[in-house]
């Protein structure tokens, strides 16, 4: 299965911050099996995230977005995916937000979201290195059947066998 992960910043994509987010998810998703490619960079903004979105979805079974979730003005990941996607996955992002319940009070800021486009799924994640590790932490045992779920015509989870 192959995975992408797309760094949403513009302080990252201007040279001006080094990105630590995207490498660490990278990392992780490979230690989850996943074949995954260089990470992506992109500035903050709705068609930039996006018109990536769109392509990484003809390259991966999995694109992780790191940053663009809070709630700062600039912070539009969200909305340039719920552009991209034609079927939502709550429970992702609902996991995540939920497992920082009592250990970052921030965490409930983040308002990443996830879904399904074609055969390929999205997911949001908060931008700090610390937060993607938590957050992938938490989803990350589910993400290859995810996947597997999206490129298998037939499962038995269809009623198919």
């Amino acid at each position: 299965m192959k995975a992408a992960v797309l760094t949403v910043s513009d302080r990252v994509s201007r040279g001006e911050a080094v990105d630590s987010s995207g490498p660490a998810a990278a990392e992780l998703l490979q230690e989850l099996g996943f074949e995954v490619a260089d990470v992506h960079v992109v500035a903050d903004g709705v068609d930039p995230v996006s018109t990536a979105l769109k392509t990484l979805v003809t390259e991966a079974n999995l694109i992780v977005t790191s940053g663009g979730t809070g709630f700062s003005q600039r912070d539009v990941t969200p909305e340039a995916t719920a552009r991209v996607i034609e079927r939502s996955a709550p429970g992702l992002a609902e996991a995540m937000r939920a497992a920082t319940f009592g250990k970052n009070p921030h965490g409930m800021l983040s308002r990443g979201v996830a879904g399904i486009v074609g055969t390929s799924l999205i997911v949001n994640l908060p931008g700090s290195e610390r937060a993607v590790r938590e957050s992938l932490a938490v989803i990350g045992p589910a993400l290859w059947h995810a996947a597997e779920l999206l490129v298998t015509p037939e499962s038995d989870h269809n009623g198919s066998q």
